[in-house]
């Protein structure tokens, strides 16, 4: 970890945590987990960017208007703010994904700026290769935020055990995972981490 390397949380949103619009069970667990990752990666000088779902109140990703999704994480509501819990650092970038109304978006590599550039393009010009990947969930934004990466030719680390899944039918986060291995990324967790230079 350094220079060349980004810790990138995912969607760490009060609608996809217990409670939320689209709560995922145990979301709130891995917080304290994800905020030892964020101080360990600090303490290095790496890189630390969060994505957030932004959605317009209309766009084709929520159920009411043709979409998988029930209304969720609605630009300036208080279901898109982070949760209180998350220990995000003041160094912290933040890029918003779900903005078009006519796009999914589930990668965080997709999220832009407020300029309008995206994470992908971000990290590369940072000269990051090495990107670390916590948050939610795993079996949609994670799971698509590491194939993207693999496929824009970074190398990926999934922290394995600060990640959780919808589930929507039994067993998708471990799928997920062994997608994710299988497509090249490698998975952790903090006791290894930790031992990482």
């Amino acid at each position: 970890m350094g220079k060349d390397a980004a810790l990138v949380v995912v969607d760490v949103q009060n609608d996809f945590c217990p409670g939320g619009a689209l709560g995922v069970a145990g979301a709130d667990k891995i917080i304290p987990l994800i905020n030892q990752y964020i101080d360990l990666f600090e303490e290095r000088g790496t890189q630390i960017v969060a994505s957030r779902d932004w959605h317009p109140s209309v766009t084709s990703h929520f159920r009411e208007f043709g979409g998988k999704w029930p209304s969720h994480c609605i630009q300036e509501s208080s279901g898109a703010m982070f949760h209180a819990e998350l220990r995000l650092p003041s160094s912290c970038l933040i890029f918003s994904k779900g903005t078009d109304p006519e796009r999914d978006d589930y990668s965080a590599l997709d999220a832009r700026n407020g300029e309008g550039v995206s994470l992908s393009l971000f990290l590369k010009r940072k000269g990051v290769s090495h990107i670390y990947v916590c948050g939610l969930a795993t079996d949609y934004c994670v799971l698509q935020t590491v194939l993207n990466g693999l496929k824009e030719g970074f190398r990926v680390t999934v922290l394995a055990d600060a990640v959780r899944g919808v589930d929507l039918t039994p067993g998708d986060s471990e799928r997920a995972q062994a997608e994710m291995k299988y497509a090249g990324a490698s998975l952790t967790g903090i006791d290894a981490i930790g031992h990482y230079d």
